[in-house]
């Protein structure tokens, strides 16, 4: 059953198109790390927009500017920022595999 979830997530985002944007994808082509790859920063953001809630997009996107934002995070001891950094490692995990 996860399997076929799986497969059904990938054709979802395989087969929408690339020009969606976000905060996410808006934070991306600015940043040095992405060099402009609009095709790349879309594929992340079709991720952020099936795992992410837009306030959670919006507040990852905060790590583009200040990658040190998200250490801060990562550290806290604060239960929603527990509770977010989970959120946002199963986010960054599935966009890796997804936006190779």
């Amino acid at each position: 059953m996860l399997n076929r979830i799986v497969i059904a997530a990938a054709a979802v985002l395989m087969t929408a198109p690339l020009a969606m944007s976000g905060p996410i994808d808006s934070a991306c082509v600015r940043s040095d790390r992405a060099r402009g790859n609009s095709q790349l920063c879309g594929c992340i953001q079709q991720v952020a927009n099936q795992t992410l809630s837009r306030s959670d997009q919006r507040r990852a996107a905060d790590f583009f500017k200040d990658p040190h934002q998200a250490q801060v995070v990562r550290m806290s001891k604060s239960d929603s920022d527990n509770a977010f950094w989970s959120r946002y490692k199963r986010f960054a995990s599935t966009a890796e595999a997804y936006c190779r």
